[in-house]
């Protein structure tokens, strides 16, 4: 049995499995603030006692969480100081020097997460190719952490210049601090983040020690707060890039885990399109929407395999503008937030325009129809004067919502200000919602070169198959997958992702000067650590698999893009693969090669991982069986009218059988909305499979 948990903004989503039966049981319940842990718990003793399962039989708990990103959002970390190369202390201010808005006079830049009094230079120095030019003053180090301490600091960061290519002078400081102050989180950048770009490396390791002590604790009381009802298993987190480390590895790296709750939906739908590929349903190209209660987010799944990315931000000044936040150059799944989520309020700007988001009304107080103390109208409130939600089935009726409530609070904010009705009112805040997350996903995919035309969406969170089909619509999709248990994909996610690791070095040099016996000792050593972190983890060596990539540019170039490597021993005969490899992407993404340009390598990746589990998964059914796929028709308002439109029992709708929209499909977890025209019918794995023509 295994059991996968996962925190978001509104919701705490659980999925417990069954390994041998494929049995699945889901569990909701509301976040809670400021201790999540404490709805971690409640939505834990909900889901084991409703299957009668106790905790002790449970082999395996897999974990996602928000925590680390709340706490850059919010700044909420460590009092964290910095030990970096003398003359280098203002690195996390000076930054790339790029605005990210060069027409802004009130450019506002994101404040560094270690204030200038904490950051501290050290007298040592090293050359780019690792040669020492000045030994470390290991006396200074001392001097500084005692001053560092006496002004309460919790966490140092050691961000030494070129520890990438020599990591020597920062493991001697990190020695010093831990034996002196053993009480003190210390990160050093040779281990979070050992690659070129000293902005990125310094940011990134300021980071992992700002979130290190919070993240240490909220994971031992996780574990305690387990071992006290009687779990005795292991327990896995979920990082950014998909893949499951232990414990420990979160703890040492919590900078990782920046996007682990969205990471687990991009991995369920790797999870799916296998599925429906082995049954004969090929969507080679696919794109995973995630709308839950605060935000929603896309990210594309090609041909089995998520895109990573080793360019994200944390913390934004403004919301969606590249360079507004501060970088950190770890592996994360290609995700791009593209809207609002449920709970993000609806409201009249200073112009008199309706706008949506970003905030949001969270669990507390949710939503106006929730009953909680919301006022104010959101994007949940309009679904249910539309009627596209069941005020008696909301959460399989477990948390009846308000619609009285909703429509008072639209009525009040936009209907009556605007002059409109409050169905019309409510249908701006969801074609608004709609519109805004279609042209941000069209963009995000157009800026990979590709065209979004013949991509499929697979559709899930907790408000994601509501608004899947007008999205999936607005951008021209023809086919929609609405997974079962969609309302709780991130948390399967987490129970059908590989446990992983990358390891990584920093080495330019042009591709015809490479030492390729070196090289291939490198690679293999970078193996062998992966391999030892995985069977640390208990997993066998015969189950582990290997993936090697390197970053290349055209000589010149100030960026990279990742090339796949060749298996097996590298050498010069090895050249026309990589060549190939390299032309193929550069010319999806610019259109064009530079065939007389030499190419150069800068970063190497291994990333090492266990198989990904195989499991037949059955859809679950809650409450009572009804051989009626019909449960009667309601009033919905389609934009100009209401039509009374059909309401399907998703458990009871037979497989293969087609039924045509407009149409709402219910279910314990979430509602799919069907809109006119258009077809859908349940496959024999429970998946609800939406036709969309032309027409709809």
């Amino acid at each position: 049995m295994k059991l996968g948990i996962d925190i978001g903004g509104t919701f705490t989503d659980l999925v417990l499995l069954d390994e041998h039966s494929g049995q699945m049981a889901f569990g909701k319940t509301l976040t809670t603030y400021p201790d999540p842990l404490e709805g971690i718990l409640n939505g834990v003793a909900q889901i084991t006692q409703e299957r009668g399962v106790p905790l002790a039989d449970i082999t395996t708990v897999v974990h996602g969480t928000t925590l680390v990103t709340n706490a850059v959002i919010e700044r909420k970390g460590a009092r964290t100081a910095l030990l970096t190369t003398r003359g280098f202390e203002d690195v996390l201010e000076i930054g790339r020097e790029m605005r990210y808005d060069i027409y802004d006079l009130f450019l506002s830049m994101p404040k560094p997460l270690v204030p200038r009094p904490w950051r501290i230079g050290i007298r040592e120095r090293v050359d780019k190719t690792g040669r020492v030019l000045q030994p470390i003053d290991l006396a200074e180090v001392e001097a500084a952490a005692d001053r560092l301490v006496q002004r309460g600091v919790q966490s140092i960061a050691v961000c030494f210049l070129h520890a990438f290519a020599n990591p020597e002078h920062e493991r001697a400081a990190g020695e010093l601090l831990r034996r002196k102050y053993p009480h003190l989180a210390v990160s050093l950048s040779s281990e979070v983040l050992p690659e070129i770009r000293e902005y990125e490396r310094t940011s990134a390791t300021a980071m992992n020690a700002y979130v290190q002590p919070l993240t240490q604790d909220y994971l031992r009381r996780f574990k305690q707060a387990l071992a006290k009802r009687g779990f005795q298993g292991q327990i896995l987190i979920m990082n950014s890039a998909g893949r499951l480390t232990t414990l420990e590895g979160a703890q040492r790296f919590p900078v990782q885990l920046l996007e682990s709750g969205p990471a687990g939906g991009t991995m369920a739908s790797v999870f799916f399109q296998k599925q429906l590929a082995s049954a004969g349903v090929e969507l080679p190209q696919l794109l995973a929407f995630d709308m839950g209660g605060t935000t929603a987010k896309a990210s594309m799944v090609r041909h089995g395999q998520p895109e990573i990315t080793h360019h994200f931000e944390a913390a934004r000044e403004r919301r969606f503008k590249k360079g507004s936040g501060l970088p950190v150059r770890i592996p994360v799944i290609d995700m791009i937030e593209i809207g609002a989520g449920g709970g993000s309020i609806a409201r009249l700007n200073a112009l008199g325009l309706l706008t949506v988001g970003p905030d949001s009304a969270a669990s507390q107080p949710g939503p106006a129809c929730y009953g909680r103390g919301g006022q104010l109208p959101t994007v949940t409130d309009a679904d249910l004067v539309l009627g596209f939600l069941n005020e008696h089935y909301f959460l399989g009726g477990t948390m009846p919502l308000r619609r009285d409530l909703a429509e008072r609070a639209i009525e009040k904010h936009l209907a009556r200000p605007l002059g409109i009705s409050v169905a019309e009112a409510a249908w701006g805040i969801h074609r608004i919602v709609n519109e805004n997350m279609a042209n941000a996903a069209r963009v995000h995919i157009l800026e990979k070169g590709l065209d979004p035309r013949p991509f499929s969406m697979l559709a899930f969170g907790g408000a994601g198959p509501v608004h899947a089909f007008a999205v999936a619509r607005l951008l021209g999709l023809s086919r929609l997958v609405v997974p079962s248990g969609a309302g709780v994909l991130s948390a399967l996610g987490f129970l059908v992702s590989p446990i992983a690791t990358e390891v990584v070095f920093s080495h330019v040099i042009p591709l015809d000067r490479i030492d390729w016996p070196a090289l291939n000792e490198r690679l293999a050593d970078m193996e062998r650590q992966g391999r030892r972190f995985l069977q640390e983890a208990g997993l066998e060596a015969g189950a582990i698999e290997v993936r090697r990539v390197a970053e290349a540019r055209y000589a010149g170039q100030g960026h990279e893009i990742t090339v796949v490597l060749p298996a097996g021993k590298l050498s010069e005969a090895s050249l026309p693969e990589i060549s190939r490899n390299f032309e193929q992407e550069y010319t999806l993404r610019y259109g064009r090669v530079l065939p007389h340009m030499p190419l150069e390598f800068v970063t190497w990746r291994v990333v090492v991982s266990g198989p990904a589990p195989q499991w037949q998964l059955h859809q679950q059914v809650r409450g009572h069986l009804s051989t009626q796929p019909l449960k009667g028709k309601r009033p919905v308002f389609w934009g100009k009218e209401w039509l009374d439109t059909p309401v399907l029992d998703r458990y009871a709708m037979p497989s293969g059988e087609r039924f045509r929209g407009p149409c709402i499909v219910e279910e314990y977890e979430s509602t799919t909305v069907v809109g006119p025209q258009a077809v859908v019918w349940r496959d024999h794995f429970g998946n609800l499979i939406v036709e969309i023509s032309e027409e709809s």
